[in-house]
């Protein structure tokens, strides 16, 4: 069966609060952003930048990449504000390998496993550390092994998540298969590039809608 069209989060890069917010107003219409937080003193600056977002795109449903950035004491001086501020999801606030503090700490909002979810067989260590599962294509190694990892995440009842990285449509199409069982769904890296593959996928606003056959070749 072809994939059906998807929605897709959109991402704001990091940057300064004003700067985010700026770029929240020019995004404000789409349903779904992705900031990149992390960097130099989190604690101070992560929640001002996603205040910001907040005031440039206030209907949008916002959910947060900290890309290994936040220690322990960053996480529990900002989670608050976060839930407060309507945050959908937070993905890897803690550097792989040092997840055993989450097993620890309040969940008031959803947590994602990214750097430290590979394949099906890492997924039995974040059970009780994350609720959900970021699945790319380029970790698992392939369709394949991403199958099995979604199988298998919902044996362990842990959410998923189907990112990706900066690539082209080639990259991005198979993701289109695992799109529907997702809670969250980030597909946006051909929008990311200055040129994507003739044929790729078709980007309407949000919604992503499959390839043409000319993709494959």
């Amino acid at each position: 069966e072809a994939p059906s069209p998807v929605e897709t989060a959109f991402t704001l890069s990091l940057g300064a609060p004003a700067r985010m917010e700026e770029a929240a107003r020019r995004n404000a219409d789409r349903p779904l952003l992705k900031l990149k937080l992390g960097g130099p003193d989190p604690s101070r600056l992560d929640v001002e930048r996603v205040r910001a977002v907040r005031r440039g795109a206030p209907d949008a449903r916002l959910v947060l990449d900290a890309n290994e950035g936040w220690d322990r004491a960053a996480y529990e001086s900002m989670i608050d504000d976060f839930a407060t501020l309507g945050v959908s999801m937070i993905e890897q606030p803690f550097p792989a390998g040092e997840d055993d503090a989450l097993a620890e700490l309040e969940h008031p909002i959803a947590i994602c496993a990214d750097e430290s979810c590979h394949d099906s067989r890492s997924l039995a260590a974040l059970v009780g550390r994350y609720d959900m599962v970021n699945l790319k294509l380029d970790k698992t190694g392939g369709l394949t092994e991403a199958l099995r990892l979604r199988d298998e995440a919902r044996r362990l009842e842990l959410s998923l998540m189907v990112g990706c990285m900066v690539a082209t449509s080639l990259a991005m199409a198979p993701a289109l298969l695992l799109a529907r069982d997702a809670r969250i769904v980030d597909l946006d890296g051909p929008l990311l590039l200055a040129e994507d593959r003739p044929h790729g996928l078709v980007f309407e606003g949000s919604r992503v809608h499959p390839a043409s056959a000319e993709l494959w070749g």
